[in-house]
């Protein structure tokens, strides 16, 4: 694992589809990493606050996922949850150096 100032090198932005989302572990954490269609890559604990639902295998709009388990809508920039639903998951920076993804974890 390549750790810099930047955070944590993760993968080529390239390797992450847009709108498709990805399990990575950095620090023993599982991260969900999504590739937006407006070019942003975004960051969360890969757990939904609910039932612990893999988040990295939600559906992606905009920029919200929908837990895979009971459909939560949960934000990828605030990482809070949608109503009537409470909650929050927690978010990570990341940068895209040189067509690489960082994480700061």
């Amino acid at each position: 694992m390549n750790i810099t100032k930047e955070g944590v090198k993760v993968m080529k932005l390239a390797d992450l589809p847009k709108q498709i989302g990805k399990e990575v572990m950095i620090n023993g954490k599982s991260i969900a990493l999504f590739h937006l269609t407006n070019g942003d890559v975004r960051a969360v604990l890969n757990s939904c606050p609910h039932k612990n639902g893999p988040l990295a295998e939600g559906i992606v709009s905009g920029e919200f996922v929908f837990c895979p388990l009971h459909d939560w809508k949960i934000s990828l920039v605030t990482g809070e949850v949608q109503k009537p639903d409470n909650g929050c998951v927690e978010t990570f920076d990341t940068q895209i150096i040189d067509e690489y993804i960082y994480v700061t974890v």
